[in-house]
This record gives structure tokens, C-alpha cells and sequence, in this order.
């Protein structure tokens, strides 16, 4: 299973954010390249790099954060946050990203996504799905939708979509434990690569992820709280 650490991005600077709501936003570090060299240090692979400005903004805002990190580690970094267009899609790939995650974009122009996906294939393109109450919420789940989140993976399986990241906005930022139920759900009822994202608290929560058959998995608050060590994390798949 992958492990995948966070960084959220506001003003430059290393945040989390609770459900998603901006004025929980507590800052961790100025420094996100710093953070990443840590990751990096200490075994870690992969990088969850998030845009939270560029998400409320709907355009890209901290790419030059993108670009100091994807050019200083060798983390293989999955980006998102405010990528709207091509040139939002262009601009994160020729920053370093090896991954983009579409989400709001998903829900409001399909086609697009479809065209990003068959351009560039479905090794470098992640579906966001990000829920609350199992609607899927959009624009730095700042707008809600109807869309039930099964319902909006399992139409985007069937376009050719493999790679998925599913966060329960209740969970995020909670450190209460993740939604182990509805990634069960998923699992069961399709056959995407699902990412789990919100709500791990320990390393007891990591472990079951991998149980029911996570792909990968995103650790924030955790982390950086010391509620898990990046050390018990490399355990995990030993």
C-alpha cells in the first residue's frame, strides 16, 4: 500500500485545515520544502501536495511550491487544488507533478476531465472524490452537489478512470478514524485504485486501510499532531 503523506498549501505555507474549513486553518511549518525533505529522510516516497488557495480560487496559486519540492526531493508528488484548465493541467505537470487529481472539475465539466484523461492517460490522472454525507461537495468543499460518491466513481470507472482518492470531509483534519465503511463500500463495488484520505489517527487506523485493500493511503494531521512516526509508517508494508 502506498503511504502517502500531506501538505497543504496556504499562502505558501504548510496548513491543515478541520472538515475542510478554512478558519480552522492551523499552520505547521512556512517551509513546505522542509517538511518534504523530512518525508524524504525518513523513507517516504510519495507527496499529497494540495493547493488550498488555488482550490478557493479556481486556478492554480502555489505552484512555485510545487516546483521547489518537486526539484529539491525526489518525492513522487500527486498535485491538486484549483486545476481547472489545460493550462492549470500544463502548468502542474511542467512544475514536477507526476499526478494531478481532478475534482471539482470532474463534477462540473466531465468532458474535460475525459479529454485530460485520455491525453495524458490514466496513470497521471487521480479522480477526486470528496464527499460529505456521501454528496460530493466541490471548490475547496466550499459548494455542494447531489452526486452520490459511488455513483460518481463508478461512472468515471467506466470512462477509464483507475486511480481514485476518496475523502470524507467529516473525518478530515479529525483524527477520530477514517471512513472505514465506505471504503469497504467502494472496494466491494468497483475495482479503481482507492486512495483513502481523512480521518487516520494512529497507526492502528493505517494498518486496516491496508486490511481492506487500500491502494494508498493519506496521512495529515497524524503526522504532524506526532500522533504516528514516519518510521511506524515504512513498518506498515514490512
Amino acid at each position: 500500500m502506498k503511504i502517502i503523506p500531506a501538505i497543504d498549501i496556504i499562502d505558501g505555507k504548510c496548513v491543515r485545515l478541520s472538515k475542510g474549513e478554512y478558519d480552522t486553518k492551523k499552520i505547521y511549518n512556512e517551509n513546505p520544502l522542509e517538511v518534504a525533505k523530512e518525508f524524504e529522510a525518513n523513507g517516504i516516497k510519495f507527496l499529497h501536495l494540495v493547493d488550498l488557495d488555488g482550490a478557493k480560487a479556481k486556478h492554480i496559486i502555489n505552484q512555485k511550491v510545487l516546483e521547489h519540492i518537486a526539484a529539491n526531493t525526489s518525492l513522487q508528488i500527486d498535485f491538486g487544488g484549483g486545476i481547472k484548465s489545460k493550462e492549470d493541467v500544463e502548468l502542474a505537470f511542467n512544475s514536477g507533478a507526476k499526478q494531478i487529481t481532478l475534482g471539482s472539475i470532474a463534477v462540473q465539466n466531465p468532458e474535460f476531465c475525459l479529454e485530460m484523461l485520455e491525453q495524458f492517460g490514466a496513470e497521471k490522472i487521480i479522480l477526486g472524490a470528496d464527499c460529505l454525507d456521501r454528496k460530493i461537495k466541490t471548490s475547496g468543499w466550499l459548494e455542494g452537489s447531489d452526486l452520490d460518491v459511488l455513483h460518481f466513481i463508478s461512472n468515471y470507472e467506466k470512462k477509464g478512470i483507475k486511480n481514485v482518492i476518496c475523502t470524507d470531509i467529516s473525518k478530515d483534519g479529525m483524527l477520530e478514524g477514517p471512513s472505514t465503511g465506505l471504503y469497504q463500500e467502494i472496494l466491494t463495488q468497483s475495482k479503481i485504485n482507492l486512495i483513502a484520505s481523512g480521518g487516520i489517527s494512529n497507526i492502528n487506523d493505517v494498518i486496516k486501510m491496508k486490511e481492506i485493500g487500500c491502494f494508498g493511503t493519506i496521512i495529515g494531521k497524524a503526522i504532524y499532531e506526532n500522533r504516528i512516526s514516519l518510521q511506524q509508517l515504512l513498518k506498515v508494508n514490512n
